[in-house]
């Protein structure tokens, strides 16, 4: 069979009711009949939290290619129960920011989002796993999670990717925490900071190049943290994040893991892929290598992993 042909299988779609794109859902199901389903299982839920029971109800049923209706959210809530199960994914870019896909080069675009997810190349990529959840995007906990949260208040509905700049500028003057990092099982930071990041991709929320070097497919989690206090440190944190590299800021160590544990000082805020999750004193995070079965546009082959890359180093 050519490689832009394949047989569509059992498809089931996992939607999110609240979330637009093109014409919406009704456009979608014709757009879907066009592509030679063999079954279609529909699912539609009012609330991302309520999407990985119907996920499950889709594997049990054979699914070969779950496609997610909706934002980051949403696909960290799908990818979660569909990490290493070996079923392919497909993003169809309906949510606030949809960095996801669009560090994988999905547009938020409907007819083009459905090609690619029937006709695009299945790509193995990275998952990160913080406290047994999966990630796709990032995880976060500290000025980042506080900003989210508030965010996540009917913010994004009213004001959409500006709401985390606007909630952003009610946490700059956040205190320093003390808090101990360890890398791999080696003590890595041991000091104050305000905002602790893991990433599986360069682009995050509210859009900030964060990892420069970052690369979902290399068995490497990103990890950065932040010693910025008051609007002014901020400030230059992340001018310097959007003129240069994230590790050239004074205010900005980073470095990359499989494994790293975080132990606070007091309870913080977390976040996983711009969702607030509550608090904790401690977190666990991992790359969860190739967890993920995503189709992605095709790659010419000169963007094709060369199979190494420059390690980032602290910055201090």
């Amino acid at each position: 069979m050519p490689k832009d042909q394949r047989r569509a299988g059992t498809v089931a779609v996992v939607a999110h009711q609240r979330k637009s794109l093109g014409g919406g859902l009704d456009e979608l199901r014709r757009l879907l009949a066009d592509q030679g389903v063999g079954e279609l299982l529909w699912y539609e839920v009012p609330k991302s939290k309520k999407a990985p029971k119907q996920v499950r109800k889709a594997m049990k049923k054979g699914a070969d290619l779950v496609l997610v209706w909706g934002g980051d959210g949403m696909v960290q809530r799908c990818v979660d129960v569909l990490a290493g199960s070996g079923t392919a994914v497909g993003i169809i870019p309906a949510g606030t920011a949809n960095m996801f896909a669009r560090n994988l080069g999905i547009p938020e675009d409907l007819p083009e989002a459905v090609r690619i997810a029937f006709h695009g190349e299945d790509r193995k990529l990275d998952l990160g796993r913080v406290n047994g959840e999966h990630f796709a995007v990032m995880a976060g906990v500290g000025f980042d999670a506080e900003m989210i949260k508030d965010a996540d208040r009917g913010l994004k509905d009213r004001m959409g990717r500006a709401a985390y700049f606007w909630t952003g500028l009610r946490h700059v003057r956040g205190e320093l925490v003390p808090m101990r990092i360890k890398v791999d099982g080696t003590t890595w930071f041991d000091g104050e900071a305000s905002c602790v990041l893991f990433g599986n991709v360069g682009t995050i929320t509210g859009g900030i190049e964060a990892f420069d070097d970052a690369r979902p497919d290399d068995g490497w989690l990103e990890v950065g943290v932040t010693t910025a206090e008051g609007p002014i440190q901020w400030a230059r944190t992340l001018g310097r994040m959007s003129v240069s590299r994230s590790d050239e800021s004074p205010f900005v160590r980073m470095t990359r893991a499989r494994k790293v544990t975080v132990k606070l000082a007091r309870p913080m805020a977390y976040e996983l892929d711009g969702g607030a999750k509550g608090t904790v004193t401690r977190l666990k995070a991992e790359v969860v290598p190739g967890g993920l079965i995503l189709r992605a546009p095709r790659r010419a082959a000169s963007e094709e992993p060369s199979g190494s890359r420059r390690k980032k180093t602290a910055a201090a």
